[in-house]
């Protein structure tokens, strides 16, 4: 389970404001990919953190509303032309950066779920391999990412509701690919990922009936 112990460093080192930082959405077909960053007080930090994948939608909302009222919390994201213009990598650099600022108090130390550290953040970062479920800060942000993203794609799917994105949130499964089949690309879809480009592709150049 998560713990304190890489923000304990952090702070026996002199660092006074610590953001644990993580994105959700990098997989999907459709959808933003978005971030959080998240900085706890050490004397309150909640019972039950854990990477957000392992918990059920319930204990994650219940979570993520525990988490904003006791900590500081800032969301990013990067839109669905933004990671086809820059890729999904670049892009979920972005939302991290976005989430980063919006914190309301500037952190002087980051934990970053991952092998790879942003370009461009304010302050020093520490990446941490499979950090959400090493890190509480950055099992928060996990949290609060995944809750935040999938009340979007929830939205998202009142207005496009053939896509399933209400249980597979923008994800490639076989309800979302049948719904591409019958009711084609939306605004919504990521255009430079492979099968919604070559969806794509077939519309534009259509193969020939074979007699």
């Amino acid at each position: 389970m998560p713990d304190y112990t890489f923000e304990s460093r952090l702070h026996a080192l002199g660092a006074r404001i610590i953001a644990g930082v993580d994105e959700v959405g990098r997989g999907p077909l459709a959808g933003p990919v978005t971030a959080a960053a998240v900085i706890l007080r050490p004397c309150q930090v909640p019972s039950g953190l854990r990477d957000s994948k392992k918990l059920t939608a319930a204990r994650r909302t219940e979570l993520s509303a525990q988490i904003t009222d006791c900590a500081h919390v800032g969301i990013g994201e990067a839109s669905v032309a933004e990671i086809d213009d820059i890729n999904i990598l670049q892009a979920t650099f972005l939302a991290m950066r976005r989430a980063i600022a919006a914190l309301p108090v500037a952190p002087d130390a980051l934990l970053i779920d991952g092998k790879l550290i942003p370009p461009g953040l304010p302050c020093t970062a520490q990446a941490v391999v499979k950090g959400d479920d090493r890190s509480a800060s950055i099992a928060a942000a996990s949290i609060v990412a995944k809750n935040w993203r999938d009340l979007g794609m929830l939205a998202l799917a009142q207005q496009h509701p053939f896509y399933g994105w209400d249980t597979n949130m923008g994800y490639g499964t076989a309800a979302h690919m049948l719904g591409l089949k019958r009711h084609g690309v939306t605004t919504h879809h990521r255009r430079s990922f492979k099968p919604i480009h070559n969806i794509l592709l077939q519309e534009k150049y259509p193969q020939p009936e074979i007699k």
